[in-house]
């Protein structure tokens, strides 16, 4: 499977971003969840590495071989890049069965593959299976129904699924009636059978050496030591070989002779992935490809999804607007806004370290709460002062400098401002119409929530606190501050609470059977070295560290 990189790609639609100077690099066999707002940039994102979009500007590599370059004039279409879609609507043909709508794409598929012997393949196989007796009684034997009588289209999915075998392969061991022979018979047709495919194997192969070639150990033609490929279609017995591998990878090998209308949503997106398995894609797209799923099937699928990725060893790019999806699938997630890419690493690190307040703020469920404060410096540590008037003291876990951060904090955002300025003085350049807006918060209040574009006159020396809801621990007796329940939630495995300080609102998480009663008084603290602290200027997160409020 490739490494996707892309180098500065920009698209834009006259001053309008898509996407805007986008550096990434997307490593073989990662799982990438392209993730944001809507109208982010995701699915544009998507459609340019997929060749459904053309770039404005930059470069796209596939294992170090351009597939875009705006200055060299590259541009492989999308059917040359050798991918795999998923989509939101499945895009099932109704009048087809799922066998027939899976290889529907396989029958007019032709690429550079290698030269095979299929007849070499299947008996080679045939011989080896056969003298399975014990494996093929118990496949049939699965297959038996309520009268005891055996369903051949249950048992040939046996052998399909049992020997990794095609459905003609399955034919043959079936109807040598081994369900209905003592075993010394079945060992004497066995050896016989053995026999008869090996001769056919050795014609198959026979015949390729006849063209002046070899056979490896996979039935590929091998000339001069080297596997001989050219393009071309597959064979009937390659195509079933397919579609048979990917339906065991989705579970519906039973499935081949129904309609989609007869199918499930679940079932039907399964059907779906098989398609998009089954011509073996380097990379597999998907847009949103769960959100027309409830609630329950949508978990499933997530874990399905995740057990594809590893039984495949495919290259998956997955964009969704959903962060708990984005969080339990991805090896890596990549967080756009506005076009630009806010924060591109594993789930956890951009849980507990993001970069900004808008990586914060649209990671966690519930989301983080934000508590504005007045700092100053107080030696190693900072002083604050939060909740109108409530003395707090943050921790940081490594040294910090608040004085020199601020000096190293103007210094970037005069650089960034003058290399956009230098970039906008160039010849053909296109201001961007929808400008980044500053990084924008929500305080909770009882009176609703202030945002932070609606503040004025914010003093130099303001910053955030980020705490997520799991770091408040609260109890009836012990704690740093006062607080009330604003209300509880309680779902068995935890309960949401909303706890009121003065006229702020803050949200925890308590984990286990717990309820409480509005209006009761309780008392608060933080417990984790997790609460971050981000600068109100540039929205950048400061340092992590302990929060202890002063009695």
């Amino acid at each position: 499977m490739p490494k996707i990189e892309l180098i500065n790609v920009t698209k834009r639609w006259g001053g309008f971003y898509g996407a805007d100077h986008l550096n990434m690099v997307i490593e073989d066999n990662g799982f990438v969840t392209l993730l944001g707002p809507s109208g982010c940039g995701k699915t544009t994102t998507l459609r340019m590495i997929a060749g459904l979009e053309t770039p404005t500007e930059g470069k796209i590599l596939f294992d170090g071989k351009p597939i875009f370059d705006s200055e060299e004039g590259i541009n492989l279409p999308a059917s040359k890049r050798h991918v795999g879609f998923l989509f939101q609507n499945y895009a099932l043909w109704p009048h087809m069965t799922v066998y027939k709508n899976i290889t529907f794409g396989l029958q007019e598929l032709k690429q550079e593959l290698p030269v095979i012997s299929s007849d070499w393949k299947k008996y080679h196989r045939l011989a080896e299976v056969v003298t399975n007796i014990r494996d093929i009684k118990k496949f049939i034997a699965y297959s038996l129904d309520k009268n005891q009588k055996v369903v051949e289209e249950k048992a040939l999915l046996f052998l399909i699924d049992g020997f990794e075998i095609s459905m003609s392969a399955a034919k043959e061991i079936f109807k040598l009636g081994f369900d209905q022979k003592s075993d010394a018979e079945c060992e004497a047709i066995a050896e016989q059978k053995k026999a008869e495919f090996t001769v056919k194997a050795d014609q198959a192969k026979a015949n390729v050496e006849k063209k002046g070639y070899e056979l490896n150990e996979n039935g590929e033609y091998v000339k001069d030591g080297e596997v001989v490929r050219k393009e071309r279609k597959l064979d009937k017995e390659e195509i079933d070989l397919r579609v048979r591998r990917v339906s065991r990878i989705v579970h519906i090998g039973e499935f081949m002779g129904r309609y989609p209308a007869e199918l499930s949503g679940g079932q039907q997106q399964r059907v779906a992935i098989a398609r998009t398995l089954a011509p073996e894609p380097k990379v597999i797209f998907m847009d949103e490809p769960l959100s027309n799923l409830d609630a329950k099937l949508r978990l499933e699928m997530r874990s399905e999804l995740k057990r594809l990725h590893k039984d495949t060893g495919s290259t998956f790019v997955y964009v969704t607007h959903d962060q708990q999806e984005a969080m339990t699938l991805a090896t890596k997630i990549c967080l756009i806004n506005n076009g630009v890419i806010q924060q591109y690493e594993a789930p956890l690190d951009v849980y507990k370290k993001p970069n900004n307040l808008f990586v914060a703020d649209f990671i966690g469920s519930p989301s983080i709460n934000f508590v504005e404060g007045l700092a100053s410096q107080k030696g190693k540590n900072i002083e604050l002062e939060v909740f109108d008037g409530c003395k707090a003291e943050f921790i940081p876990n490594e040294p910090l400098n608040l004085e020199e951060y601020c000096k190293q904090r103007d210094a970037r955002m005069e650089e960034a401002a003058a290399l956009k300025a230098e970039e906008l003085s160039q010849k053909g350049a296109v201001e961007k119409e929808n400008a980044d807006r500053a990084f924008n918060y929500a305080i909770a209040k009882v009176t609703g929530n202030v945002m932070a574009e609606e503040e004025h006159d914010v003093p130099e020396n303001t910053y955030l606190l980020g705490i997520r809801p799991e770091f408040i621990k609260i109890d009836t007796k012990e704690g740093d501050i006062d607080a009330e329940i604003y209300s509880a939630l309680p779902t068995g495995m935890e309960t949401t609470v909303k706890l009121r300080i003065g006229d702020y609102i803050l949200t925890g998480v308590i984990f286990g059977g717990v309820d409480y009663v509005m209006g009761e008084k309780v008392k608060l603290s933080f417990g984790s070295t997790g609460i971050l602290l981000f600068d109100r200027k540039s929205g950048e997160l400061v340092s992590a560290g302990q929060l202890k409020l002063k009695k």
